[in-house]
């Protein structure tokens, strides 16, 4: 078996991201042992799908994917991001979760590393990831998940905090 791991934001507000791939299915954890979500990505035949998390606390994962980019839903029909990106090369680019609202993807990629950033300067992620077998397209979805579990859980988290304080 292969691995895909690393982490998704900084030492302090990121998750770590670790993965074993079979050839045709990516599943591992998001996140620690308590606060995390579970990533199970099937990819075969120019299409991913799986799902990030449980039935009740997570998000479908369901689009096409191949060497050169991927057109992705991250979540329901009325909940969700859709994700776009391109690789050219050693560069993925694209955008996540719309035109206006949405982030900037911008990473480096090679056969052995993922790395830069979803989002912009000040509200983005950091991503670095080390593959040992997994195409880097998918290496690429599973940073996107990440980043999007990441997002959701410091949202609700400041919601409750600011609720708290009311």
């Amino acid at each position: 078996m292969s691995e895909l791991s690393g982490r998704i934001g900084g030492v302090y507000q990121g998750y770590d991201l670790r993965a074993d791939w079979d050839g045709e299915r990516l599943s591992g954890r998001i996140g620690g042992v308590y606060q995390g979500k579970d990533l199970d990505l099937t990819h075969r035949q120019g299409e991913v799908a799986g799902r990030i998390g449980g039935r009740v606390a997570g998000f479908g994962v369901r689009g096409s994917l191949s060497a050169a980019g991927g057109t992705l839903r991250l979540g329901g029909q009325f909940d969700g991001d859709d994700v776009t990106f391109s690789l050219n090369g050693s560069e993925a680019q694209g955008r996540f979760s719309g035109r206006w609202h949405g982030k900037d993807i911008a990473l480096s990629v090679t056969g052995q590393e993922v790395s830069g950033r979803i989002g912009g300067r000040v509200d983005g992620k950091d991503v670095r990831l080390s593959l040992a077998g997994p195409p880097p397209e998918l290496a690429v979805v599973a940073a996107l998940c990440a980043y999007k579990v990441l997002q959701e859980d410091e949202d609700s988290a400041a919601a409750s905090s600011s609720h708290s304080s009311t």
